[in-house]
């Protein structure tokens, strides 16, 4: 007969391994989400790189890489501090505590790596709207400033269970505990609000004080179109988003075992359904409009992706706690405010943004947390939420669509107005004082001739000049031997033609 003593042992030990097992798979899981998310920022690179014409590729190439350097470092000082989202006892509005991760416990460090990386894509979301006329060293001084301060007050708002917005909220140390916003609490899972909106809206502020780039309007402020010159890049960027929403969205759950997996399959199928109905839904009514306005059809890959891009986007707050008939209306949804955002910040406020992030970060962002108080179910926001502490049924507020009422859409609501008058405060102050410093905008000169001639280095095509794409001859091509013979001034004159006719040809082609 086995020792009772041993075998408790035994049982206890089996106990813990399980236990570290679970904790560790846990760890893996949003680790490796974590590398997902960091995808997103080559996505960023792609989509905006092929957005602006190629006499600017190689400046916002070097603009997204260091997004990617500058919130590590910012982060790591201020940023996880600010954020607080593992300190109960901090204040509603702003974390005072772990900064530069000092006493963040070492089995905690996941958390910041996590985090960290969406904190990079927030501050991404900014650079194709200032593309192609914003200084290098304002992009820096602004990535510095969202990072460390902007960006981390509304995580804490919404993820700390100290925020004054978070679901989140928990009992005290004392015993009491924090009432949630509306008696609910606002729900923005993966971060249409935090991240999206965050991004979307400091994008509005910095690209209507920056203004339209040279040639964006004309003398009775029509809007002139002006093409990005890599529509394939661009389109890759598209993908290496989607795939990276893979880990943005289903790793927002923070673990796959005990429990959490039956959300990240749902968050995967949310948000995969989302996007497809996003891109196809804005693509079919792009195409409505302009038939019904001009005759023609043309069935344009870039606003399907964008189309796509705002369904994803629509989806990240409300993905864990709606089902996926809904996931497919609120990307058809999403489609329609992307569209009509666009027409809206180019047409009628005149803010002139290369890659549209406002209106697919910012406008769907907004309708995306709004989702959230319409559509989310009764079982799921239990499900991933919990009960309500310190009440007697526990029970929480859902989506107003299936009964819920209108408390969670109320929360919803404020949340969402916080979001647009803090980061449109900060940063709409930040940007003015730059301007009126005069470092915000590149010259005249420099952003007529492409900023990467003056700035970057050169061309991000060698051998490659003007918009058109043109390949500009040698002199050993053309048979003239060394271009320092006695006919280089022929063929520099002949390099100048070509130059001139590559310029003409965009702007008949940038006209149709």
């Amino acid at each position: 007969m086995a020792d009772p003593a041993t075998a408790f042992q035994e049982q206890v030990e089996e106990a813990f391994l399980a236990s570290q097992a679970t904790v560790d798979l846990n760890t893996f899981f949003v680790i490796t989400s974590a590398i997902f998310v960091l995808i997103m920022q080559a996505g960023f690179c792609m989509l905006t790189a092929g957005s602006v014409r190629a006499r600017n590729a190689r400046g916002i190439i070097l603009k997204n890489l260091m997004d990617a350097c500058v919130a590590a470092i910012m982060y790591f000082l201020t940023g996880w501090g600010v954020a607080g989202l593992l300190v109960g006892d901090a204040n509603s509005f702003i974390g005072t505590s772990q900064y530069t991760l000092n006493g963040l416990d070492a089995s905690a460090l996941y958390n910041w790596f996590f985090q960290y990386a969406f904190a990079a894509a927030a501050c991404t979301i900014v650079s194709g709207a200032l593309a192609e006329r914003a200084t290098f060293v304002a992009y820096l001084l602004y990535s510095v400033y969202i990072i460390g301060f902007v960006y981390p007050v509304v995580t804490h708002w919404i993820w700390s269970p100290s925020g004054w917005a978070s679901a989140f909220r928990s009992e005290l140390a004392d015993g009491t505990y924090k009432s949630l916003l509306f008696g609910s609490g606002a729900i923005d899972f993966a971060g249409s609000g935090a991240v999206h909106m965050v991004g979307g809206v400091a994008a509005c502020a910095g690209a209507a004080l920056l203004g339209p780039r040279l040639g964006r309007y004309d003398a009775n402020g029509k809007p002139i179109p002006i093409p990005g010159h890599n529509v394939a890049l661009a389109v890759l960027g598209t993908f290496l988003l989607w795939v990276g929403w893979y880990g943005f969205n289903p790793g927002s759950a923070l673990g796959i075992v005990n429990g959490f997996s039956t959300t990240v399959a749902r968050v995967c199928v949310t948000t995969t359904l989302a996007g497809a109905s996003g891109g196809l839904m804005t693509l079919f009514t792009h195409v409505l409009i302009q038939y019904k306005v001009s005759g023609n059809v043309t069935w344009d890959v870039m606003v399907a992706a964008n189309g796509a891009l705002a369904g994803l986007v629509s989806v990240t707050a409300p993905c864990a706690t709606i089902t996926p008939y809904a996931a497919i209306i609120i990307g058809i949804i999403g489609a329609w405010v992307y569209l009509g955002g666009s027409y809206l910040n180019s047409h009628i406020l005149r803010i002139d943004d290369p890659v549209d992030a406002i209106a697919v970060h910012g406008w769907a962002g907004m309708w995306g947390v709004l989702a959230a108080g319409l559509f989310s179910t009764e079982a799921y926001v239990a499900e991933v939420y919990g009960t309500v502490p310190g009440t007697e049924d526990g029970v929480r507020k859902y989506g107003g669509f299936y009964g819920g009422g209108g408390s969670l859409f109320a929360a919803q609501i404020v949340y969402m107005l916080s979001v647009v008058a803090w980061v449109g405060g900060m940063m709409g102050i930040f940007f003015a004082i730059l301007k009126f410093a005069g470092i915000l905008r590149v010259t005249p000169e420099v952003e007529a001739a492409g900023c990467d001639a003056s700035h970057y280095g050169g061309s991000a095509y060698h051998g490659v000049g003007g918009e058109a794409g043109i390949v500009m001859p040698t002199a050993k091509a053309m048979g003239k031997g060394d271009a320092s013979s006695t006919d280089g001034e022929e063929l520099e004159k002949l390099r100048a033609e070509v130059a001139e006719l590559s310029v003409k040809v965009h702007a008949m082609t940038a006209t149709v």
